[in-house]
């Protein structure tokens, strides 16, 4: 594979859906929150990303089977529960180097905006490196009045203390370039294990701003999923280095954004 490829699975019209982007991250809070709202509500899949610029590597399943490196698209329609519809991104990895996440990038606000897309939320975790008792939800965005709405729904605004490395950070900042609208929404988590109640305080916020109701009481088994994902790809690149076990442990953290 020379270049990035967007396999489409079912060619969808969607009526000026809301992007919602929740690739691995800190805690993966925000993958957590996503693949939860996914499968709560059923989300169908319509198309796939396969890139060079993902990490060199396969996961192999419980029977032997490899799954590649990959990013998906699913969609929501809008119902009597939903006003909008919905686009997401979720998947098991991101790009490996800047010019990676440049690209990728680019070619995901290509695709969504061929689906009328024009508001954004992109999920992540914002780590403290200790621990804490309750997690709060932090929020930037890409102008003053989106800024208003997040302070509306009590979320605390993350100012001039730092950036937002990778996708949810460059999938705004490219998208405001084009004249898109959105917010990055951050749970407050240690960020050294997968952190299921930062991704609920996320989803709570979430659905408060979109309008939604989400039951999070499976939340936990999509965080045990998760610790298996993590552990398989340890164990790979454990094996692609010779450098022995990476990191203190199944929940080590190491990916961008």
């Amino acid at each position: 594979m020379k270049s990035t490829q967007i396999n489409v699975l079912e060619k969808v019209k969607l009526d000026n859906p809301i992007f919602i982007e929740a690739l691995p991250g800190i805690g993966h809070v925000g993958k957590l929150a996503a693949d939860h709202i996914i499968d709560e509500f059923g989300a169908v899949k319509f198309a796939e990303i396969y890139s060079p610029a993902f990490p060199p590597q396969v996961f192999v399943d419980e029977d032997g089977l490899v799954e590649n490196m990959i990013n998906e698209f699913y969609y929501l329609r809008s119902n009597e529960e939903r006003e909008r519809d919905f686009i997401l991104l979720v998947g098991n990895s991101q790009a490996l180097s800047p010019e990676g996440q440049y690209e990728l990038s680019g070619i995901i606000l290509d695709f969504i905006e061929q689906h009328d897309v024009k508001e954004i939320f992109t999920l992540g975790g914002l780590a403290t490196g200790h621990p804490i008792d309750e997690s709060k939800v932090y929020g930037s965005a890409t102008d003053i009045e989106i800024i208003e709405t997040l302070k509306e729904a009590d979320i605390k605004i993350r100012s001039a203390d730092g950036g937002i490395v990778g996708a949810s950070g460059l999938l705004l900042g490219l998208g405001k370039l084009r004249g898109l609208k959105g917010a990055c929404l951050m749970g407050e988590t240690p960020g050294y294990f997968i952190d299921p109640e930062a991704a609920e305080a996320l989803i709570d916020k979430l659905a408060i701003l979109l309008n939604i109701t989400v039951n999070t009481d499976k939340l936990e088994e999509r965080a045990e999923e998760t610790r298996k994902m993590i552990s398989k790809a340890q164990q790979i690149e454990s094996e692609m280095f010779g450098k022995g076990k990476v990191g203190q442990g199944d929940d080590d953290l190491r990916y961008i954004g």
